[in-house]
């Protein structure tokens, strides 16, 4: 039915950037927010930062001011740049798209980013 492909990630030194993407493929549906989650091993899945159909965005404390998320519609694809990166945003990066009903929520299967020197 609906799939979610992540791309970008990998290993990058410190203070280096990756750009993630997502996109969703298979049924069309009108997509509410898009965002992208983070679990690191023995953490819990937080959310990193979201945008909703207006436009509006919300990030993590964590990486307010280092990371951007955007969106292209017309793609359905979610991106995230991550800026300045440290070794604590180590971690498997998911993406999730929801469309307007509560039954329109869908999840990627994850990125790897490794922050190491």
């Amino acid at each position: 039915q609906v799939q979610l492909v992540e791309s970008g990630g990998g290993l990058v030194q410190p203070g280096g950037s990756l750009r993630l993407s997502c996109a969703a493929s298979g049924s069309i549906f009108r997509v509410n927010t898009m965002g992208w989650y983070r679990q690191a091993p023995g953490k819990q899945r937080d959310l990193v930062a979201s945008i909703n159909s207006g436009g509006t965005t919300n990030y993590a404390d964590s990486v307010k001011g280092r990371f951007t998320i955007s969106r292209d519609n017309a793609k359905n694809t979610v991106y995230l740049q991550m800026n300045s990166l440290k070794p604590d945003d180590t971690a498997v990066y998911y993406c999730n798209i929801r469309g307007f009903s509560v039954r329109r929520d869908y999840w990627g299967k994850g990125t790897l980013v490794t922050v190491s020197s």
